[in-house]
């Protein structure tokens, strides 16, 4: 029997053209931020305390648990914690699937022993970072199964989906708090949305090493573009020799501005003003294996654009949205609007929104698009009374409340269902996966 995936990235292969319609297949909604949207709109309300001390929301929005730390799963595993980037996938027949990256570092526990085969740490144990999947029935959202993905790799921060129905995972190992994996980890993995057991945890080098945050396919092109989670971090893209076959290598590049602007950040002075756009080129990035660590400090000395720890990246109709966590001069965050050239069009970036305040807008890292169009962005800045918030951010830049955790964690991996009714969230540490729903499109 050929898989989805299988299949998917065939009719890849064949029209690049069809891929839209294939990413909007894969269960998180595409729509570019629609500006007609903005006018007037302040929120969906004030948020109600909720009786059981976990996630307030507004009026006429609710929420269930679908999944939590510990519980048993189908293959004798238990759930991991640190759940943290998340994708949403249609399997046909009426099946959902949300594969869930675990951010573990050695230390940590897997949930159970995993099997030999896997790569392993200086203490002889598997590596326990991966993925688990959630199969869902569609129409009432039942767990009918979840299950390890993915093992043998270590802080599996956040990913991006593809529009042939796979999950990107990526290693954000933080090198020098987790000496062990040094010489070893800092990749993308690459893990089928239909795969019912452990997939093989084979690194695709050709996307370099480095701190991976999260990725995002231009489904026009099939080309890759990644974050990086580092102070002085860089926006790359990855070209993939052939489009949807990721792992038969390609080449890795980064982001430059032709104005010769080399920091984005705004921290000490203002180098980017909000709402302007700059064109923007590529630079190409050699020994991306990168043994020493330094790919971002080799780039930026050639003139790469430097970002203030890049992390959640969305495609829309023709342009995608990443944040940069602690950038701006308040170092409370930004979002920046990347367009790549069509036409004859050169590339363009954007810093499309800045925090002023933390109690506007505080440590944005995953994000997504709504099927109003606005964007919905995780903040993960630990601070009781001005994170911890999930934020929506309207066309014109206004950013609003729209759930607040009340447990001194963080939300992530934030994707809608395909037919819009249903945001799947985290809750970063004890893991929980959430089903929040409500009147998204008003």
């Amino acid at each position: 029997m050929t898989s989805p995936f299988a299949a998917n990235r065939r009719q890849f292969l064949v029209a690049t053209s069809s891929a839209f319609a294939a990413l909007v297949a894969s269960g998180c909604s595409t729509r570019g931020v629609v500006p007609g949207n903005a006018a007037g709109f302040a929120g969906y309300g004030a948020l109600l305390p909720d009786p059981a001390g976990l996630l307030d929301l507004p009026e006429g929005f609710s929420y269930r648990v679908l999944s939590s730390m510990g519980e048993p799963m189908a293959d004798g595993f238990t759930v991991p914690d640190r759940a943290d980037g998340m994708g949403c996938f249609d399997l046909g027949n009426g099946k959902l699937a949300l594969v869930r990256n675990h951010e573990l570092s050695p230390q940590h526990g897997a949930g159970g022993d995993l099997p030999h085969g896997f790569r392993r740490g200086s203490n002889g144990a598997v590596l326990p970072g991966g993925t688990t999947t959630l199969v869902l029935d569609a129409r009432t959202l039942r767990v009918e199964r979840q299950y390890r993905s993915l093992a043998g790799t270590v802080r599996n921060c956040a990913g991006g989906i593809t529009p042939w129905n796979s999950w990107l995972t990526c290693e954000e190992p933080m090198f020098e708090r987790v000496a062990e994996v040094k010489a070893a980890h800092g990749w993308v993995f690459e893990v089928p949305a239909d795969a019912d057991r452990l997939v093989d945890a084979v690194p695709i080098k050709a996307m370099g090493r480095f701190n991976h945050e999260a990725a995002c396919v231009d489904p026009a092109t099939g080309i890759v573009y990644m974050t990086e989670d580092m102070q002085d971090g860089l926006f790359y893209r990855y070209i993939p020799n052939i489009p949807g076959r990721l792992a038969e290598g390609g080449r890795l590049q980064a982001l430059t501005l032709t104005d010769g602007i080399g920091d984005s950040r705004n921290i000490g002075g203002v180098t980017m003003n909000v709402g302007a756009w700059h064109q923007a080129r590529w630079i190409d990035l050699l020994n991306v294996e990168s043994p020493a660590d330094d790919l971002r400090q080799r780039g930026a000395s050639d003139g790469a654009l430097v970002f203030a720890r890049g992390e959640g990246i969305w495609m829309g109709d023709g342009e995608m949205y990443f944040t940069a966590t602690s950038g701006g001069t308040a170092e409370c965050g930004q979002i920046f609007r990347f367009r790549p050239g069509t036409g004859g069009r050169s590339d363009a970036i954007q810093l499309f929104f800045e925090s002023t305040d933390p109690a506007q807008f505080n440590y944005g890292d995953n994000l997504c698009i709504a099927p109003s169009g606005h964007l919905v962005v995780c903040e993960d800045g630990y601070s009781d009374e001005v994170s911890n918030y999930l934020r929506g951010i309207t066309p014109d830049g206004r950013a609003y409340p729209i759930a607040h955790i009340r447990p001194q964690t963080e939300p992530a991996g934030a994707c809608y269902s395909p037919d819009g009714r249903t945001l799947f969230v985290n809750l970063y540490s004890p893991t929980k996966t959430l089903a929040i729903t409500g009147p998204w499109a008003s």
